[in-house]
Order: C-alpha cells, then structure tokens, then sequence
C-alpha cells in the first residue's frame, strides 16, 4: 500500500470521491450529495489518495476550519480495501500533515450508517465534541488534539 499526494481532481481522486458519495447514499436514504458540505479542491491544502497494487482504493483530504483547526474531509476507503489496515494509515497521515502544516487539533464528522468509520474513529482518540457543521444525517461531530 502507499499514499499519494494528489490533486483532489485528478482522475482518481474523482473516482473514488463518487465512490464515495455512491456509498454514503446507500448507507441515508434520502441523502443528496448537494447537501453535503462543499468543499472546492483548492481548500483542500492536503489530498491523499491511497493505493493498494496500483489501484487507488482510498483517499481524505484535510480543508482549513481556522488557524489551529483542520477538518478530515471525505476519508473513504473501497470495500475491498477495509480491514488491511489501509483507514488506520490514511488516517494516521492526515494527522501528521495537519502537524506539519502547524495545526493543533483535528476534527471530523460521521454518522451512524458508518460504523466502520466510527470505529476507526474512536479507536484512534478521536472524542465526541458540540456540533460545528449542519448536518442531516451527521450524528457525530469529533476531534483529536494534535
């Protein structure tokens, strides 16, 4: 497996964004991707893509809240990729960019319909906090100090 740095709209990264949104449809009935928070490839300072025998099977990005804060954005793995380890490192590396990148916490957003997600989450010291998104079908709001 290895992490790339790419445009968040290159070929891949688009792909596995819609992969993305194909999935969490399928997790909310009557979920829209146009409720989905918006975020434009150019506030994404960080995109990563993560490949698994040179297929991409992964990618996160972290987006600016303010001078201390980045928010995990659209972190998403394959189907066939959960269960190696592969969230666990993609995760890990988006932290450590964030540090690089001088922030002193991280925070995410996820709901029920993702219990792997919530899983990978908690387990890697995130903690519930008060909402600071709008969210439909958004049931946790967490951060991790940095």
């Amino acid at each position: 497996m290895t992490l790339s740095v790419e445009r968040p709209d290159s070929p891949a990264s688009v792909a596995l964004q819609e992969a993305f949104f194909a999935d969490i449809a399928t997790r909310y009935p009557g979920w829209d991707p146009g409720s989905s928070q918006p975020v434009e490839p150019s506030e994404l300072p960080v995109w990563l893509v993560a490949y698994r025998d040179e297929q991409p099977v992964g990618c996160g990005g972290l987006q600016k809240l303010d001078d201390e804060t980045a928010e995990v954005r659209r972190i998403y793995l394959a189907e066939e990729a959960r269960g190696h380890g592969i969230g666990r490192r993609l995760l890990d590396a988006l932290e450590q960019h964030a540090r690089d990148l001088g922030y002193a916490r991280v925070r995410l957003t996820t709901g029920d319909g993702q219990p792997e997600a919530l899983g990978l989450f908690r387990s890697a010291g995130y903690e519930e906090i008060v909402p600071f998104t709008d969210g439909a079908f958004t049931r946790h709001w967490m951060e991790k100090a940095l």
